[in-house]
């Protein structure tokens, strides 16, 4: 499918895609670049990329496809390393969660040689790092495909067909949509869960140390999102700040609401809400995003290739 491919950051996202390519074979040669030299040394011990180096901007050159898969606050420098070295005709992508800010930086620094088409897997997991990577991370999960003013037709149908090889569900939307319904299905989830578990440690420390031990399921799975890359999402809520702000006032709004109403013991209305949040739970599972078994996933055995 491409000849050469160049991820920059192997972390769980780039190692996962790293893998998928191997094994379904869509590049001659698969190459990363990472500021660690201890992870360029690992991802070649694992077998993950066939070439790995700290020096972006030679071994960027000649690759047919690059992915920016490191966090959002890195891509200027990013880009502004690479351009001089991208290969005429190439095809320029990343994995970030936020777009609207990410495109019009990247468009305005890179040549008109190039195509540039922003692309999000949603998909992922609390671990980071290669070697938490795996090649069927991207299975039926949706990849959302945002193109540029510098995004050419052709290359956004070969890039489409590259996510589903990967084993995505893809569609394609403008960035200002992405953006705002990623802050109420990924980003507002995140927060709450960091918020939840912060809310925790303050009472822990406060009146009982052994609070934790007694979680429940909720607790449990809330301290799963909120062991997630600490700077991925410290990046991810900056650049989609003013989404998320909606979205917590709203939240906030429906929280006063829940409030009141438990405090004046409204049975009929609590009863309500939560007759009514309860459908979201049977549309997720209808949209194949989980399956309707207790913990999903858990003991499920991964395949690493």
């Amino acid at each position: 499918m491409f000849q050469k491919i160049c991820i920059i950051g192997c972390g769980l996202i780039g190692s996962s895609i790293a893998r998928a390519i191997k094994k379904n074979k869509l590049a001659g040669k698969v190459v990363s670049s990472n500021r660690s030299n201890s992870t360029n040394k690992k991802i070649i011990k694992l077998n993950i990329v066939d070439e790995a180096s700290s020096d972006t901007r030679k071994i960027v050159k000649g690759s047919d496809l690059i992915i920016i898969a490191s966090p959002l606050s890195s891509y200027k420098n990013v880009v502004l390393k690479i351009k001089s070295s991208l290969k005429n005709g190439a095809i320029l992508t990343d994995v970030g969660s936020v777009k609207k800010k990410v495109i019009h930086l990247i468009e305005k620094n890179i040549p008109n040689n190039v195509s540039w088409i922003s692309s999000h897997p949603i998909a992922g997991t609390e671990e980071s790092g290669p070697e938490s990577g795996f090649s069927e991370l991207f299975k039926n999960r949706w990849c959302i495909l945002t193109p540029s003013k510098k995004s050419k037709n052709k290359d956004v149908k070969l890039l489409k067909n590259f996510w589903k090889k990967l084993g995505s569900v893809v569609d394609v939307m403008d960035a200002n949509k992405h953006d705002y319904i990623l802050a109420i299905t990924s980003h507002m989830p995140h927060l709450i869960a960091y918020n939840i578990v912060n809310t925790t440690l303050k009472i822990k420390n406060k009146k009982d140390r052994n609070i934790v031990k007694y979680s429940a399921g909720g607790l449990r799975d809330f301290t799963r999102i909120a062991a997630s890359n600490p700077i991925m999402w410290r990046d991810i809520f900056i650049q989609n700040r003013e989404n998320t702000s909606k979205m917590i006032d709203k939240f906030i709004a429906n929280l006063k609401d829940l409030k009141k109403a438990i405090k004046s013991k409204n049975e009929k209305k609590l009863e309500k809400i939560f007759t009514k949040t309860k459908k979201i739970r049977k549309e997720i599972i209808k949209a194949g995003q989980d399956i309707n078994k207790p913990d999903f996933g858990r003991n499920k055995t991964r395949k690493y290739f």
